[in-house]
């Protein structure tokens, strides 16, 4: 047993700056360890939400470490280079802003910033909505297939009075969101709430989160609406780049 504990903290700690993402094969070539041995503690790790499972089948750190550490995500840099661009939203709307990653047909809360004037809502930092009901659920879910197949297989139970619950619906949604590149959710996960999100990709292009406001469907769907959509995807935007992500 603390073999195996010895050897899950050595797995963990491959993961770097450097080194994000890793293969099987890498990661038993790093530790001189048997690739069966490294697969089943991967997997085990991926199991309990300390690593996850990237679109390319590689492997990043997971949200685990964030309910262990809610400062950071993937790295402090990240926690750090975000948080002023959310302040920015909050200082311009009135809402809450999250930025939600996926794990297991839900959304978990990584960040949550409010403004003074926001109505409150129950979310908190570490907290989880079905991704399928959510603003950055389903962005999340129509840019990686893998999420949406996962989401899916957990089934699609009604949330709110606009919950999508059926697969085809949401399907085609997703289709919608891939073309306009961000997302709204309109009483579909809590009564009366009215979210925008917009996707944050990591340096290799790969969906890594989601930013989103959220406030009263009246305020929402007011005269601001348009502005609040454009500058959600500039805010989603812009932390992209920080993370290095180039546009191409």
């Amino acid at each position: 047993m603390i073999e195996s504990v010895r050897k899950a903290c050595q797995i963990i700690s491959c993961f770097s700056n450097e080194d994000p993402a890793l293969g099987i094969g890498t990661i038993a070539d790093k530790l001189g360890m048997n690739v069966s041995t490294a697969h089943h503690i991967v997997s085990t790790l991926c199991d309990e939400g300390v690593l996850m499972k990237d679109n390319r089948k590689k492997y990043r750190l997971g949200w685990k470490l964030l309910e262990w550490n809610n400062h950071v995500m993937f790295q402090q840099d990240v926690y750090e280079k975000a948080m002023p661009l959310v302040k920015e939203l909050i200082n311009r709307f009135r809402g809450t802003v999250h930025i939600a990653m996926f794990d297991k047909g839900t959304v978990v809360f990584v960040l949550r910033v409010n403004s003074q004037e926001s109505t409150p809502i129950q979310t908190y930092i570490g907290s989880r909505k079905p991704a399928y009901a959510t603003s950055s659920g389903k962005v999340l879910l129509a840019y990686n297939p893998i999420f949406l197949q996962e989401t899916i297989n957990r089934g699609l139970s009604y949330e709110a009075p606009n919950t999508i619950t059926d697969i085809h619906q949401l399907k085609k949604e997703l289709a919608e969101i891939r073309k306009h590149g961000y997302s709204i959710s309109n009483n579909e996960n809590s009564d009366g709430m009215y979210g925008i999100a917009a996707p944050i990709f990591s340096y290799s292009g790969d969906i890594l989160a989601a930013v989103n406001l959220v406030g009263p469907t009246s305020y929402m769907q007011g005269s601001n609406r348009d502005m609040i959509i454009q500058s959600v995807r500039n805010t989603a935007q812009s932390i992209s780049k920080e993370l290095g992500y180039i546009e191409i």
